[in-house]
């Protein structure tokens, strides 16, 4: 871990260039893409919503309290299959909808894990990852499928699959074996940044006609999400340092890396065979398969979002950090991204931030306990903060040297460096 100091003796600011200056505007932290022959559909805010291959003004396709995501268009587009979390720490379960709206029917009941993949490519059934057959320790994903009008689930014959999407003539399909997140079945196939360790693998396909199995070119890697355009195997891959697109072609073995982000990774990747759309930095990016660009889409979100009305909140139960002051007198915490100092006997409770939708953490005494350091992103890049314990004075900001992340503030004895 390295250590930085940071003076005070000179406390100028940077200018800092709003984020995603250089991309389209429209509504951020949209995810888990689907695109069909004229839409795309997305997650945002726990809900589905769609929107022209165009970009534009979005429509909500779902509202409820619980958690709605992976949508996936069948292969006519007429139907959305997606996964419906139920309650916190729900595994999912399959439903599909009409693509325009409308009521949606539950068709699997597995108390576990049951997450959207894809459909078969005659629309005919919907293909999900589930941990139903690896239980009581749920180490792995195995996939199923089931009737778009329900009945029985079917495995398909893959020992273990995290996702995998069938060719369009249906007799091959791609898969990732394991997912490198180590709680199966609940993130991407991504988890720690860079990850080399035993769980990377290569993007395989299997022949259903004699289960024999081939393998995309590798290079311990974290390749995912593999996804079909006529004969070519479109996947995500960070072997190029930041995960970005690459496409492998079958006939002639061409591995073509088709999108050169460097700061976000790309996550979340969906085709038809005229498109490939993709999450990354919060906005969604569209391919072209024939001539391999891709650009980024506007997409605007509006609607009634309970979640982000102003309420009050019990700060207590979500106390991550606490420190007392050099007296004893007074501690200071961080809950709920706001930083709070309380009295140890008499006096009131102080909010030292008052930052709604900033998040602030780390807070330090100084030596003397007039003042209190913590770092804040609500700038949009974390700063050092320092402010009077009283809150009375508004803090002042001090530019960090880089875009990357601080912790565990701690003061020099004289007060002068943190």
């Amino acid at each position: 871990m390295r250590t930085l100091l940071l003076g005070f003796g000179a406390l100028c600011t940077a200018a800092l260039l709003p984020l995603g200056s250089a991309h389209a505007q429209g509504t951020r932290l949209l995810r888990h893409p689907a695109i069909s022959r004229d839409a795309i559909a997305f997650e945002y805010g726990g809900d589905l919503w769609s929107v022209s291959r165009a970009g534009g003004s979005a429509r909500r396709l779902t509202s409820n309290p619980d958690m709605d995501t992976d949508p996936v268009y069948s292969p006519d587009g007429s139907l959305i299959a997606f996964t419906h979390m139920a309650g916190a720490g729900g595994g999912g379960d399959v439903y599909v909808m009409p693509a325009a709206g409308g009521d949606a029917k539950r068709l699997t009941f597995y108390p576990g894990i049951n997450r959207v993949r894809g459909w078969t490519p005659d629309g005919k059934r919907i293909v999900f990852a589930t941990d139903r057959v690896s239980v009581p320790q749920a180490s792995y994903l195995r996939l199923f499928t089931v009737s778009k009008d329900g009945g029985a689930e079917e495995a398909l014959p893959m020992p273990r699959a995290f996702s995998g999407t069938f060719s369009p003539d249906g007799r091959r399909v791609a898969y990732e074996e394991i997912s490198t997140v180590f709680v199966p079945g609940w993130y991407e196939a991504s988890g720690w940044r860079h990850y080399h360790g035993g769980r990377t693998h290569p993007i395989s396909i299997m022949n259903l006609a004699d289960h024999s199995v081939e393998k995309l070119p590798w290079k311990n890697s974290n390749d995912s999400d593999p996804v079909w355009v006529g004969n070519t195997v479109y996947f995500l891959s960070d072997r190029s340092f930041t995960t970005n697109v690459f496409s492998y072609h079958l006939d002639t073995k061409e591995l073509k890396q088709l999108t050169n982000h460097d700061d976000f990774d790309v996550t979340n990747l969906s085709a038809t065979d005229d498109g490939v759309v993709y999450e990354q930095g919060g906005w969604l990016h569209l391919i072209d398969p024939r001539t391999g660009t891709a650009r980024t889409l506007t997409i605007d979100v509006a609607g009634d979002f309970a979640w982000a009305r102003p309420q009050f909140k019990k700060v207590a139960p979500m106390i991550r950090e606490a420190a007392l002051s050099p007296t004893g007198a007074r501690a200071v915490f961080e809950a709920r991204g706001d930083i709070f100092t309380v009295p140890s006997e008499k006096g009131d409770w102080r909010n030292l931030t008052r930052s709604s939708g900033a998040h602030d953490h780390s807070p330090a005494w100084s030596p003397d306990g007039s003042h209190v350091a913590w770092l804040s992103d609500q700038s949009g890049e974390f700063q050092l903060m320092i402010g009077d314990q009283l809150g009375a004075a508004k803090p002042r900001a001090i530019a960090l040297p880089s875009t990357a992340f601080f912790s565990q503030l701690a003061w020099s004895p004289d007060g002068k460096r943190v």
